[in-house]
């Protein structure tokens, strides 16, 4: 038997945010504060809490969980973008993290302009762009839109655009954050046969949705996050256990 490899392992990440809500200061709070022998307390959040999994290579697991259960965080954290609080995060491959399509555009740069700015900011090099300029283009169905501001774009063409040049290589980890729900229906199927495409390829991949067909769809295996806290991990039957729960709510 085939000993699998892991690709991704999170070993107890907590995720604490300081929201920041504290008094005003001034003179004479301060000295009231002193005479009592007070300290200003930190309105600390913790987005996530003792999070621990493995993920294998090839593998493709689903984040479910209500609105502020930290799957994006969780996603962030992995992918290197955030630096966890405790515990820690190995990724033993390279990473392309769809999360937050277009972040990376200058709205006042055209289509075009974009395609290699962003490329740029995912490591891409201009000779890769150069020889994946037209599959972009013809992915994404935005060529009459080239040289267009794309601060005149719809967010839907802004999504198209992004999924195009994320997409270009078939990178070892791909994390996915809500991206299947963007654009029309029919540029949804096609991003999703896109995706499933990579899956076949072999590409680890994390996909988060709150579209639990999707998950049972195309994940191998679901983890469960409830306010920070992971309540489940195993196969599609944690998708079931999870509407059970939200509709006791």
């Amino acid at each position: 038997m085939k000993k699998k490899e892991i690709m991704i392992d999170v070993d107890n990440v907590s995720m604490r945010f300081n929201l920041g809500i504290e008094k005003g200061f001034s003179l004479k709070q301060w000295f009231v504060d002193f005479g009592k022998h007070k300290k200003k307390k930190k309105n600390e959040f913790w987005a996530l809490k003792d999070v621990d999994f493995k993920i294998n290579r090839g593998e493709v697991v689903g984040f479910i969980g209500a609105n502020g259960a930290g799957k994006s965080t969780l996603l962030k954290v992995v992918a290197g973008v955030m630096k966890p609080t405790k515990g820690s995060v190995k990724a033993y491959g390279n990473i392309c993290p769809m999360i937050e399509l277009g972040a990376g555009f200058d709205s006042q740069l055209t289509a075009r302009e974009n395609i290699y700015l962003n490329g740029a900011v995912m490591g891409y090099s201009k000779a890769l762009i150069d020889s994946k300029f037209e599959e972009i283009v013809e992915f994404s169905e935005l060529r009459d839109f080239l040289d267009v501001p794309v601060q005149n774009f719809s967010s839907g063409m802004v999504a198209r655009l992004a999924f195009s040049i994320a997409t270009i290589v078939e990178p070892e980890i791909l994390i996915v954050d809500e991206i299947l729900s963007v654009g029309d229906i029919a540029f949804q199927a096609k991003s999703e046969a896109k995706m499933m495409e990579m899956i076949s390829g072999g590409t680890t991949v994390l996909f988060v949705s709150h579209s639990i067909n999707q998950i049972k769809k195309m994940c191998d295996r679901v983890l469960w996050l409830e306010h920070g806290v992971v309540q489940k991990i195993g196969g599609k039957e944690v998708c079931d256990e999870y509407i059970k729960f939200m509709e006791k709510k």
